[in-house]
């Protein structure tokens, strides 16, 4: 079995793949526009995976301005060279973190926080 990907329900794609794309650097491996059931899914991956993988697969439903996001759903955690880099790249395009950076609570090794345009949250752990 193989981790293939995580589904996040997006309200405004373009918003969501700029963050993705241009804030956290990844890069977008495929998109599809499915106009007879009005949704796009776009899929994307870290630059900086060697696997290639798992992705995050934006769901956008062309007619939902709203979603109510429960409290059982943490986080997506990525594994990143500087998180000061990270933020600086987040800064330059419109965007900072929402914790951090700190420890973890082991005090081992320095952590972050980002939360995209939905409020889904990304942990940022530094190598």
């Amino acid at each position: 079995m193989r981790y293939l990907h995580t589904m996040l329900r997006v309200i405004n794609l373009d918003k969501s793949l700029h963050f993705y794309t241009e804030g956290l650097g990844f890069e977008l491996v495929s998109r599809s526009d499915y106009e007879k059931d009005r949704f796009t899914l776009a899929f994307l991956k870290s630059k900086d995976d060697p696997s290639g993988g798992p992705l995050i697969e934006l769901t956008h439903n062309w007619d939902t301005d709203a979603y109510t996001r429960g409290d059982a759903f943490g986080h997506l955690a990525y594994s990143v060279g500087s998180i000061d880099e990270i933020q600086k790249r987040l800064r330059q395009h419109g965007y900072d973190l929402s914790w951090g950076p700190g420890l973890t609570p082991n005090g081992k090794t320095k952590m972050a926080f980002v939360d995209d345009p939905d409020g889904y949250e990304i942990e940022l752990l530094e190598k």
